[in-house]
């Protein structure tokens, strides 16, 4: 009879074993571990200096590792990390054993959010210092993400103010019916009875009513700020606010051809390794108005301008091409939508200075030197996109609010570059 290796489930363990065997040592889990302890989380802690009594909270070094670990692995999810500390060895053994519970996992993320995504420069400090970043050639894109709201929880101004009359109409008659039946309960029982209750109804008008007056007003203080003539212009019709996230805004999702109620999320990819160099999120579907912004974020986050930068259509525009040039910026960014697989011919000789900065460029990118430049961005920017949407499953913002989808981002994008430095098989200082 063949002889099988001892099975024991019900066996007790004489000695608690270690964590650090419950995986290999090469394991992103232990990965993560080691850079987080390696990171400079003085801002986290600070903000626990002054509490007094009540229960000890849970370590902030442990509760980050958990974070950005599910980031990684894409469980972003509170109530799934809860549950990972229970079935998956990762979480188990980045918690040590504890299991916080989501409430717990989602104040933490809300209360140290910014402070988190600050730890994007810190990760891209140690990107830099394994050469994985040179700033020679820096590609710009964008994708669309969705918001933490339904589209179809948006409505136009016009429908606002048509809802808005046709609303008060039926509070109107719902006040008139509740009181016609004070008077007729008064008639029949006598005076006495309480009149404070509002019918369901009633109650649930008169809140989408107050809502759509908010959202209303909202959009026309919007349009006020924006108009330099006050408010004569008035709030186009098709203007549109959700209930649920008013900052979001309905936007073409490039990949799938389909509107989404979303954000704009920005990257500037470094050409080395693909490491994100910047970060930003925008409510404007188009990146004309991005490129200088996101060119300043890179100055910023690595104190260098890159020496090249490529970008599709949606970032051309004359004035951004005259600020690459007085940046020192050699810039392949197409004044044109190029599909993919369209072949132009090459042009040779050189470009003559009496053209426009338009025809300059369109020129440029036909040259043998600017058709290389410029496919870098297929495959620079975009894999990282896939990356992030495709293999870790991030497609919809689990906060609501620019402020709090930027911080989000800035995280993602941190654990982006965390993944490429551990399969770039970068050594933690203290491992």
């Amino acid at each position: 009879m063949k002889r099988f290796k001892e099975y024991e489930p019900d066996q007790m363990l004489l000695l608690p074993p270690s964590l650090k065997e419950w995986l290999p040592e090469e394991h992103l889990a232990n990965f993560i571990s080691d850079i987080v302890d390696e990171l400079d989380l003085a801002e986290v802690y600070r903000v626990y200096e002054s509490n007094g009594g009540g229960q000890p909270a849970y370590e902030p070094r442990m509760m980050v590792k958990l974070l950005l670990y599910g980031y990684c692995v894409g469980v972003p999810s509170s109530r799934k990390i809860e549950n990972k500390t229970y079935e998956d060895v990762g979480f188990r053994v980045l918690s040590a054993n504890q299991h916080p519970d989501h409430d717990t996992i989602s104040e933490f993320r809300r209360r140290h959010l910014k402070k988190l995504s600050l730890l994007f420069v810190q990760v891209l400090k140690l990107c830099r210092k394994s050469r994985m970043v040179k700033l020679g050639h820096v590609c710009l894109d964008s994708t669309k993400i969705k918001a933490n709201a339904s589209k179809h929880k948006a409505m136009s101004y016009v429908r606002m103010c048509e809802k808005e009359k046709e609303l008060e109409e039926k509070v109107r008659k719902l006040l008139e019916e509740a009181e016609a039946v004070d008077k007729e309960e008064d008639r029949k029982y006598g005076k006495g009875k309480r009149g404070d209750e509002l019918p369901e109804e009633l109650r649930f008008h008169k809140s989408r009513l107050e809502k759509i007056r908010e959202a209303k007003k909202a959009l026309e203080e919007e349009e006020r700020e924006k108009s330099s003539d006050g408010d004569k212009k008035g709030v186009p019709d098709k203007r549109q606010r959700n209930f649920t996230d008013p900052e979001s805004k309905i936007m073409k999702d490039g990949s799938t051809k389909s509107f989404i109620q979303g954000y704009n999320c920005e990257i500037a990819v470094d050409a080395e390794a693909q490491v994100i160099v910047a970060a930003d999120v925008s409510q404007e579907a188009i990146d004309k108005r991005q490129f200088k912004p996101v060119i300043e974020k890179v100055k910023e986050n690595t104190g260098k301008i890159p020496e090249e930068v490529s970008a599709d259509a949606g970032y051309f525009s004359e004035e951004n091409i005259i600020y690459a040039t007085q940046e020192g910026i050699d810039a392949y960014v197409s004044p044109d939508k190029i599909k993919h697989g369209e072949k132009q011919p090459l042009i040779k000789g050189r470009i003559s200075k009496s053209l426009s900065i338009k025809e300059r460029m369109r020129r440029k990118l036909r040259t043998k030197l600017g058709k290389e430049r410029y496919s870098k961005r297929k495959e620079t920017a975009e894999p990282v996109f896939g990356q992030i949407k495709e293999r870790r499953g991030f497609r919809q913002f689990l906060l609501r609010g620019l402020e709090k989808v930027k911080a989000e981002w800035q995280v993602i994008c941190l654990t982006h570059n965390l993944l490429k430095l551990y399969r770039y098989a970068y050594v933690p200082a203290n491992a």
